[in-house]
C-alpha cells in the first residue's frame, strides 16, 4: 500500500505539455531538457578537472561536455614527435584529452569533440616543410595529407579508446567572415582569407575547397570506423541574418562535393553548431534583447529547411549589470522556451544546448572573457551556487510550453 501512494505521489508531479511530452519534478536538468530532444552541454578546461565542486555540478545536470581547448589541433599536435617520424606524417599527444574524455565516460556523459580545423591559434610549424617554421611552407598536397591524416587519427583516436563518448566533432570553426575586407569580393560564402589581419592559413595554402576536404576526410574516417558521430560546421554570429546565408551557402557547397557509389551527393556535414554568444560583447547594450529570441529560433528552423540538425555549442546569455540579475533570469527561461517549442512543432532540429558562459566571471573588465561571458552572465556566481537564473530555466523545463 506504501509503495501505491508513493506511486500516486510520484504521479502528481507529471505534467503533461501539449500531449507530446511530459516533465517530473526532481529529475536532473539534463533529463527534462533530453525530453524535449536535446542534450544539455557544459564546458570543461583541464584545469577543472581539479575542482571537484564543478565536477559535482557537471555530473548533475548535464550529459554532455565540451572540452575548452584540449581536443583543438594546437593542442593536441606534438612538434618534435611530428619531426621524429619517418613518413611526414603529424604526431599528436593526447595526455591531457584523454583524461577528460576517461573522466566522461566514467559518468556517463558524451562528449562534443571540438575542432579538428581551425584557423586561429593554429601552429605555424604544421603547415612549413620538416615541421619546422624556419623552412619553406610545405606544398599543397602535402597540407592536405597531413591535414587528411591528422583527421583520420584523432576521430580514430577517441572513438578506439572511448567507443560512442564522442559523439559529434565540430569538423571545422569558424570558415565564414563577418567584414568585407575578410572574404573574397562575390563571394557569397563568405569564406574567410582573413583573421584580424592574418591569412587563414588553411585557405591560403590548402585550397579555397578546404571546408569540403576537412568534411569529406571526417566522414570518411567516422565510415571506416562504422560509428555513430555526427559532423558539424560550428561558427558565432550565426543566428544573425546574413552570416546565417553565407553558411548555408557554404554548407550547401559542402554537401554537394562528392558522390556516393551510386552517384548521388554524399551529405558529409550533418549539422550547424551555432555558438550561441547572445548580446553586447563587452557592453550591455545589446544585452537581453528580445528580438534576438526570434532571430535564433528563425535561423534553427532555416537551417533545419536545408536537412541540417542544430546545436547550440558555446551559449552565453551576456549580462554586464548585476542589477539586471532578475531580467537576466527572465531572459534565460524565454530562451529554453523557445529551445523546447522548436522541438515540439512536428520535428526534431535543435539537439543540444551547450552552455559556455556556465557560471559568473570575475575576470577584469575588459578581459577577453570578461567580455565573451561577462560578469553575470552564467547560471551560477562565482562560488558555483545555483543563481535565479539556474532556477528559472530549471521551472521553465518542469514547468513545460
Amino acid at each position: 500500500m506504501k509503495r501505491f501512494f508513493s506511486f500516486l505521489a510520484a504521479l502528481a508531479l507529471l505534467c503533461c505539455v501539449g500531449g507530446a511530452f511530459a516533465q517530473e519534478e526532481g529529475k536532473p536538468m539534463y533529463a527534462l531538457a533530453g525530453s524535449y530532444g536535446f542534450k544539455l552541454g557544459a564546458p570543461l578546461s583541464f584545469d577543472q578537472m581539479r575542482n571537484q565542486k564543478y565536477l559535482n555540478l557537471v555530473k548533475a545536470n548535464f550529459n554532455s561536455i565540451t572540452t575548452t581547448n584540449e581536443m583543438k589541433a594546437y593542442s593536441l599536435l606534438d612538434q618534435r614527435a611530428s619531426q621524429a617520424r619517418e613518413d611526414g606524417m603529424p604526431a599528436m599527444n593526447y595526455w591531457a584529452a584523454d583524461q577528460m574524455v576517461q573522466w566522461a565516460q566514467d559518468n556517463g556523459i558524451g562528449v562534443r569533440g571540438h575542432v579538428l580545423v581551425w584557423d586561429a591559434y593554429m601552429t605555424d610549424w604544421y603547415f612549413h616543410e620538416g615541421f619546422d617554421s624556419k623552412k619553406p611552407i610545405a606544398n599543397q598536397e602535402t597540407i592536405k595529407a597531413r591535414t587528411e591524416y591528422y583527421i583520420h587519427e584523432v576521430v580514430r583516436h577517441f572513438e578506439e579508446k572511448f567507443p560512442g563518448v564522442v559523439y559529434c566533432w565540430d569538423v571545422v570553426n569558424e570558415a565564414v567572415a563577418d567584414g568585407a575586407n575578410e572574404y573574397a569580393a562575390g563571394d557569397p560564402r563568405h569564406l574567410r582569407t582573413l583573421r584580424s589581419g592574418a591569412v587563414n592559413a588553411f585557405r591560403e595554402y590548402m585550397g579555397d575547397d578546404y571546408v569540403s576536404l576537412a568534411f569529406r576526410y571526417a566522414r570518411d574516417a567516422v565510415e571506416e570506423l562504422g560509428a555513430d558521430i555526427k559532423l558539424y560546421y560550428n561558427d558565432y554570429n550565426a543566428y544573425f541574418a546574413d552570416k546565417a546565408k553565407a553558411i548555408r551557402t557554404l554548407i550547401a557547397q559542402v554537401n554537394s562535393s562528392a558522390l556516393d557509389g551510386e552517384g548521388q551527393p554524399r551529405k558529409l556535414c550533418d549539422g550547424i553548431g551555432m555558438q550561441g554568444y547572445i548580446g553586447g560583447y563587452g557592453t550591455q547594450d545589446g544585452c537581453l534583447v528580445e528580438s534576438h529570441l526570434d532571430m535564433i529560433r528563425d535561423a534553427i528552423l532555416g537551417y533545419a529547411q536545408d536537412g541540417l540538425e542544430v546545436q547550440i555549442t558555446e551559449m552565453a546569455v551576456r549580462n554586464f549589470d548585476l542589477t539586471q540579475a532578475d531580467r537576466h533570469a527572465e531572459y534565460y527561461g524565454k530562451l529554453f522556451k523557445v529551445f523546447m517549442a522548436l522541438n515540439g512543432e512536428g520535428g526534431n532540429p535543435l539537439k543540444a544546448v551547450s552552455i559556455w558562459g556556465l557560471t559568473d566571471t570575475n575576470a577584469p573588465k575588459g578581459n577577453y572573457v570578461y567580455n565573451l561571458n561577462s560578469p553575470y552572465g552564467g547560471l551560477y556566481d562565482l562560488k558555483l551556487n545555483e543563481k535565479d537564473a539556474f532556477r528559472t530555466v530549471l521551472e521553465t523545463l518542469q514547468s513545460g510550453i
